[in-house]
């Protein structure tokens, strides 16, 4: 290794640390992203009717037997 390459090295990490630097600065200056309580009922209820939709499509899908049974079951509660 000459002394160019070493100098090369040396000036690359400096480069390299300084960058690593400036970017935790900045994500450190970044706010917190606020929680929307609007925004959670939404995802709630979305989450829910996604549920309901997996039901009425696994009804509409299934055998008329197995139907039978669990309309069957809910009636015996």
């Amino acid at each position: 290794m000459n002394q160019y390459e070493f100098v090369l090295g040396i000036i690359l990490i400096v480069m390299v640390t300084g960058l690593v630097k400036h970017s935790l600065k900045l994500k450190a200056q970044r706010p917190e992203p606020q929680v929307d309580p609007e925004a959670e009922r939404l995802r709630s209820e979305v989450h829910t009717l996604k549920e309901r939709i997996a039901v009425l499509e696994r009804i509409a899908t299934d055998k008329s037997v197995r139907l039978d049974r669990e309309i069957e079951e809910l009636r015996d509660r």
